[in-house]
């Protein structure tokens, strides 16, 4: 006996929540995820995300006011906390009343005070029960639990034991991400107890997204090995493609170099893979989902094709009876 599965299971706590058809959130990549493509994820179904990084504020309003142009769907802004521009980012979400807000690096507890009067979702972006549970005290809305198989910035725990313990331990909608790139990755999250996901690097290889081809080419060579992750040392992990800046780094870091000298190899580095396109000196932050990725296509039909899969997947599973 086979399950059937309606468009109906994907309305839950986090398509009311944000508003959206698709229970799925774009990755707040800096340097990535700009109007652009935050406009074409949210007119897609889900939610597009603008990250602001470390940019400069004058450049993020004419970002946020360009999402506006193109969209009238939900969209939202991702806040790296650790920045020193993170407060100038969130007065201009508080500005412009952006919908939705995710943070990163740091604790969110300023953002919740100041924007959730304002009618602002926060999601936080955690890597652990006790960063979970912390949040969801402050008044979190929801989570998104990313796994160490993301790209970028990166945590401990796979994506597989994190969901699961993040769902048993807080009341909040779970938003799992990290190695989600299909639509088995979609229902496998759903299996663990999430009600959402969020997708990055498949993300990156989307027709509406500005990065460079070059980035582009990198996801979409990328076999199972392809993944590295430097600056351990320095308490920052980073996922990323190899290449000869990651060899550069596992050279200072098996010699013992100081975080300094590891820091300064690093700065300009992800620019310089995004926007110039140097991907041998490059950053080419990419989660190990790049494997998976063989095409470029439009967010919108990635999106969809990505939960006809997912539901085509839960109606194949064999009903057991004992």
């Amino acid at each position: 006996m086979r399950c059937k599965v309606n468009i109906l299971v994907w309305k839950n706590r986090v398509t009311q929540l944000l508003g959206v058809q698709y229970p799925l959130i774009q990755g707040g990549m800096a340097w990535v995820a700009n109007a652009t493509l935050a406009a074409a994820v949210s007119n897609g179904g889900g939610i597009g995300l603008i990250g602001a990084a470390n940019m400069p504020p004058e450049i993020l309003e004419q970002e946020l006011i360009r999402a506006r142009e193109l969209t009238d769907k939900p969209f939202g802004l991702n806040i790296m906390l650790m920045s020193s521009t993170a407060d100038a980012a969130m007065e201009l979400a508080a500005k412009h009343r952006v919908p939705i807000v995710t943070t990163g690096a740091g604790s969110p507890g300023k953002v919740i005070e100041r924007l959730k009067p304002l009618g602002t979702v926060v999601i936080p972006v955690i890597a652990s029960v006790a960063q979970a549970k912390r949040v969801e005290k402050q008044g979190a809305d929801a989570v998104v639990a990313e796994g160490t198989e993301a790209g970028g910035h990166i945590g401990d725990l796979t994506t597989m034991v994190l969901v699961p313990q993040i769902v048993d331990s807080v009341n909040i909608p779970v938003i799992a991400a990290g190695g989600v790139a299909d639509g088995r990755g979609i229902a496998a999250a759903f299996s663990l107890g999430a009600e959402g996901v969020q997708i990055g690097t498949r993300m990156v290889c989307c027709s509406e997204c500005t990065v460079h081809q070059n980035y582009k080419e990198a996801i979409l060579k990328a076999r199972d090995r392809s993944n590295v992750v430097t600056g351990r040392p320095t308490g920052h992990p980073v996922r990323c493609l190899k290449n000869k800046l990651s060899a550069r780094f596992e050279e200072l870091e098996n010699a013992g170099a100081s975080i300094d000298d590891i820091e300064k190899l690093g700065t300009g580095r992800l620019r310089a893979a995004v926007v110039d396109g140097d991907i041998e000196w490059g950053s080419v932050m990419a989660g190990q989902s790049a494997g998976m990725i063989n095409d470029i296509k439009p967010a919108a039909e990635i999106i969809q094709t990505m939960f006809n899969e997912a539901a085509d997947v839960i109606s194949r599973l064999p009903h057991f009876e004992f």
